[in-house]
């Protein structure tokens, strides 16, 4: 859209370093008013630098940067809300016992003149009121007076876009004034339903005039709703374009450096080619010994019938959700479970892991070695963001309660040698690594209790392109190992191609699973949906 517009934004020779690392090399970018801009790179090409430059999180070393065609460089968050530069994170941030109106104007609360300190609440109700309109055809869709935690998670990912708008101010006729919404991953815990209800509220604040800058991982969401895009790579500007009338291949050649593996190449022309690029150098031999065992070199039904049972769950139901589930899942291979999000999929998992409690139905384990869980919240709830890589991958109930700094050190440099985890070292903290590389180290972990049966929640969630290849191929390699595991993800290719068997948990009842070769995306999605 827009190509010949004069641009609301324009970066040129922005540079940024750590230390003696730089992270962000003569980047420059344009973003034209009315647009959808995506952002695209691996974990650590430089993204997330960008945009906190942008909010005013960090200082640029080098460069200038144009905003409506004046100087800008934000010393703060503060000033870049001024300016209508706005956030909305891939973490959610609402306050789950906060109402809608409390959550939208949180920060920066209205007050009455009369009496200093003392919240205007008709005003903070028009700010929420005026925010909401702007994410939601529907005014009733989303009750001012609802919790944030009673709301489901496409409604919380609106107030939170509401809320973002409404930090960038008022104009004085009540308009909102934010002139660029920069979103950070915001499908990356939302099934495809509500990822497009989403973007359809996204084209319409870009439709009224508002410049979006996303930043994703999901080449099929750039392909569908982003007028423009740039790769980054390794901090500097590998690629830019339309992203309609460029191949997939080719965006993930400009963002990893290097061509596809051709069997997930062709993939990726039919579905999203985010997740079905090949990993790179450091995990080739295991992609591709995976891609021929997914190809036929082992038969996908072979292991599910031969391998012992190691967990067997009969009508098991939550206190929600879900409301029946009966499995069984073998030695050596990976049971697939879709479903829409809502449906109970990781309500399930925490159940069969003995975190939530059960209400009905029984859970039998056969695994000498135990169970254990990835979650699905990294940062909430699978890693200690503050504390250092090695005391993340040492943390377990069978390490020794005491342990010297070198025994730690030790520990975490063997699985960053292990995992291939991009860090300055082990005694760097988790919060300061790429999303990718967390969730490496919250494999780590698991894999270091060395238990028998893996119950993977969402491992791919906000992960570049070949780190989520990475992860998907070593849990295709401990299958093959031995493991038995159970994959939740809302990313159905990966379920295809990844798994043994497939299961549907529809409105909180699990089908009967079925050999991953008699499925496809079309037909999980219609499964799972109807």
């Amino acid at each position: 859209m827009g190509g010949e517009r004069a641009p609301l934004l324009e970066v040129t020779g922005l540079a940024k370093a750590f230390g003696p690392n730089p992270v962000l090399r003569d980047v420059s970018l344009r973003v034209a008013p009315a647009s959808i801009h995506a952002l695209l790179g691996e974990n650590g090409a430089g993204k997330s630098t960008l945009a906190r430059v942008l909010l005013g999180m960090e200082r640029a070393d080098a460069g200038a940067i144009l905003l409506g065609g004046a100087r800008y460089a934000p010393a703060s968050a503060e000033e870049a809300r001024r300016a209508g530069v706005v956030l909305v994170p891939q973490e959610r941030t609402l306050c789950a016992h906060l109402t809608v109106v409390d959550n939208v104007v949180l920060g920066i609360e209205p007050l009455a003149r009369s009496r200093l300190g003392i919240r205007d609440r008709s005003r903070a109700r028009a700010v929420a009121r005026a925010a909401i309109a702007l994410v939601t055809a529907d005014p009733g869709r989303v009750p001012l007076d609802a919790r944030g935690g009673e709301l489901g998670v496409a409604d919380q990912q609106l107030v939170e876009i509401a809320r973002a708008l409404a930090q960038g101010g008022l104009c004085e006729d009540g308009r909102l004034a934010a002139r660029l919404l920069v979103l950070d991953e915001p499908t990356s815990s939302l099934g495809q339903s509500d990822a497009a209800r989403l973007f359809e509220r996204v084209r319409a604040l870009r439709d009224a005039g508002l410049a979006v800058l996303l930043v994703t991982h999901f080449l099929s969401d750039v392909r569908a709703h982003a007028d423009r895009y740039t790769a980054l790579r390794d901090g500097r500007v590998a690629g830019e374009g339309d992203p309609r009338e460029t191949e997939p291949a080719q965006i993930v050649r400009e963002m990893l450096g290097r061509a596809l593996d051709d069997t997930r190449a062709s993939a990726d022309t039919r579905a999203s080619a985010d997740t079905r690029a090949s990993a790179d150098t450091r995990a080739s031999a295991d992609t591709r010994a995976s891609a021929e065992t997914r190809a036929g070199a082992v038969s996908e039904a072979a292991r599910p019938d031969g391998g012992e049972v190691v967990l067997e769950a009969e009508g098991v139901s939550g206190v929600k959700r879900p409301k029946r589930a009966s499995l069984t899942l073998r030695r050596g291979e990976i049971l697939g479970i879709a479903g829409l999000v809502g449906s109970g999929r990781t309500e399930l998992l925490r159940i069969l892991a003995g975190l939530d409690p059960r209400r009905g139905g029984t859970v039998a384990l056969r695994a000498p070695r135990g169970i254990g869980l990835l979650s699905e919240d990294r940062g909430g709830e699978g890693l200690m963001l503050g504390r250092s890589l090695a005391e993340n991958v040492w943390l377990s109930p069978r390490a020794p309660r005491f342990a010297g700094p070198r025994s730690l050190l030790t520990e975490g440099a063997r699985w960053i040698e292990r995992l291939a985890i991009r860090a300055g070292g082990p005694e760097q903290r988790v919060g300061e690594l790429s999303g990718g590389n967390q969730q490496k180290v919250q494999i780590a972990r698991l894999l270091r209790e060395d238990v028998d049966v893996l119950l993977v929640d969402e491992p791919t969630r906000g992960i570049d392109v070949a780190s989520k290849a990475q992860v998907l191929a070593l849990l295709r390699e401990l299958a093959r190992a031995g493991k038995a595991i159970v994959l939740v993800s809302s990313q159905l290719d990966e379920l295809v191609t990844t798994c043994d068997r497939i299961a549907v948990l529809r409105r909180g009842t699990l089908d009967p699973p079925r050999p991953a070769s008699s499925w496809t995306e079309a037909s999980l999605l219609l499964e799972a949906s109807s």
